[in-house]
């Protein structure tokens, strides 16, 4: 089987959504990808498609409007995905902060992962950012390839085999059993 793990790490894919900026994070974005800083070098593509992505990155404050389709998108990425919230009115609201149609901040709706502060951020932020998104990326992808056990040894009731509880909880780990 294909190892996808070098692949994936050394060409990260963005999917860029803009719920409601200015458009100065955005300007910004496109900036790194101008010849003078070139993100795209590293192998990092601005994609439109959700079910291609690694990286899902986000400007601007979080309207009304746009909540539902920003929560869309997250769940329309594979697994493993890292958030990136770029803009201080992405990652709190900003100056939009508590205003009738911006929720306050990103991570009220989907987990973020790397916080780009500023306004609007600078390129060499983003470029910060994303390499930390890389690396929380490459940290997920261990942690999914990781077995794990769905259940416990079965127990023997009077030489008849008793399945009951064999199955684990959600977040049960089973050397709390072997420890009992």
């Amino acid at each position: 089987m294909f190892d996808f793990k070098p692949i994936r790490k050394k060409s990260p894919w963005i999917l860029h959504y803009n719920a409601g900026s200015c458009n100065g994070c955005d300007i910004e974005i496109l900036a790194c990808l101008s010849p003078k800083y070139d993100i795209e070098r590293f192998g990092v593509i601005n994609t439109g498609n959700p079910k291609q992505s690694d990286v899902f990155l986000v400007t601007g404050p979080v309207t009304f409007r746009s909540r539902e389709r920003l929560i869309e998108l997250y769940t329309q990425m594979p697994e493993p995905k890292v958030v990136m919230a770029v803009g201080s009115c992405t990652c709190t609201g900003g100056v939009f902060r508590d205003m009738y149609n911006v929720e306050n901040g990103l991570d009220r709706y989907i987990p973020v992962d790397v916080y780009v502060p500023g306004c609007a951020s600078s390129p060499e932020l983003i470029i910060d950012g994303l390499v930390k998104a890389l690396e929380i990326l490459e940290s997920k992808t261990k942690e999914i390839e990781k077995p794990f056990k769905l259940f416990r040894e079965a127990s023997l009731d009077n030489t008849i085999v008793n399945r009951r509880n064999s199955a684990l909880k959600v977040g049960e780990d089973t050397t709390d059993d072997e420890k009992n």
